[in-house]
C-alpha cells in the first residue's frame, strides 16, 4: 500500500485549422479579419459567436452598424449575455491520475458535453494499492490505523488470489487472466487510486468547475478541480477571466461572475 496525491494533466485542446477558417472568411467577404485571441479555443468561441450574427465587421449584416473589437471584450459579452451554445465548440482533454473510484463515480455524473475513458480493472491487475486519504482520516490516528490496515489486507488478498490462480505462470492465456482479474476487482476498495481520461467542452467545464469546487462538494473532487481551475484560468484568460478563487475550508472555491451560461 502507498499513499498518492491526485494529479491533473491537460493533454489536448481544440485547435483552429487555418486554411479552413481563412477559406470561410474569404467566402463571406472578410478575408482580412483577424482576432487577438490568446488561444485557439477562445478564437473558436469568437468565430462561432460572430457567425451567428454575421458580425465580423459593420455592414456585413445590414442590421449591424457597430461590432465589438478584440477577443477579450467579445468573449466577455458572450459570457454576460449567456450565449452558452458557442462556448461548447472548444474541447479540452484531461487525464486525472491517482484519483479514487469515489472521485470517478462523482465525475461521471456530469454527462453532457464530456467523453470518458477509465482505466479498466477487468484488464489491469492490482497488486500494490494506492490511496488518497481525506483530511478527516489523516488527522485521526485511530482512523488512519483502520484505513491502513484495511488497505494492506485488501492488497494482500489481491496478491494471494493471483498466486492461487497462477496468473504469472508461463503459458496462461490472456483470456483467463482477464476473467480472473475481473473477478478479483470485486474486493478492491472504492478508495483505490486509478486513472481516468476526461474531455469536456468549455461550457461544461465552467459549470463543473463552479459546482465541484464549492464548499459542499466532496473533498477529493474539490482538490482535483481546484487544480483544473488553476490550469483553466491561467491558460484561457478570456473564457475563465470572470472566475475568482476564494479559499474555503482550506481549498480553492472558484466562483464566476456569470453563472449557468
Amino acid at each position: 500500500m502507498h499513499t498518492v496525491e491526485p494529479k491533473v494533466f491537460l493533454i489536448g485542446e481544440s485547435r483552429v485549422v487555418e486554411d479552413g477558417l481563412h477559406g470561410y472568411l474569404r467566402h463571406i467577404g472578410v478575408p482580412d479579419w483577424t482576432s487577438n485571441a490568446p488561444t485557439d479555443s477562445e478564437l473558436l468561441v469568437e468565430v462561432f459567436g460572430r457567425l451567428c450574427y454575421c458580425s465580423f465587421k459593420p455592414g456585413l449584416n445590414p442590421n449591424v452598424t457597430k461590432v465589438r473589437e478584440g477577443n477579450e471584450e467579445y468573449v466577455k459579452n458572450i459570457l454576460k449575455v449567456k450565449h452558452g451554445s458557442v462556448i461548447e465548440h472548444p474541447v479540452v482533454n484531461f487525464i486525472f491520475a491517482d484519483v479514487s473510484r469515489v472521485f470517478t463515480h462523482e465525475l461521471v455524473r456530469h454527462r453532457p458535453g464530456v467523453a470518458i475513458s477509465q482505466e479498466s480493472l477487468r484488464f489491469v491487475r492490482l497488486d500494490e494499492l494506492g490511496q488518497w486519504l481525506p483530511t478527516v482520516i489523516q488527522e485521526d490516528e485511530k482512523g488512519m490505523e483502520i484505513f491502513v490496515r484495511t488497505f494492506e489486507e485488501l492488497e494482500r488478498l489481491q496478491i494471494q488470489l493471483a498466486e492461487h490462480f497462477r496468473l504469472d505462470d508461463s503459458g496462461v492465456p490472456f483470456h483467463h487472466k482477464k476473467v480472473v482479474t475481473s473477478a478479483m476487482r470485486r474486493i478492491a476498495p472504492e478508495g483505490l487510486a486509478t486513472n481516468i481520461g476526461w474531455s469536456a467542452n468549455m461550457r461544461t467545464l465552467r459549470w463543473v468547475l463552479e459546482t465541484r469546487t464549492a464548499s459542499g462538494a466532496e473533498e477529493e473532487i474539490r482538490v482535483v478541480f481546484g487544480k483544473v481551475g488553476e490550469i483553466l484560468c491561467g491558460r484561457y484568460p478570456n473564457l475563465f477571466g470572470d472566475f475568482t478563487a476564494e479559499i474555503e475550508e482550506g481549498l480553492p472555491c472558484y466562483k464566476p461572475a456569470n453563472s449557468k451560461i
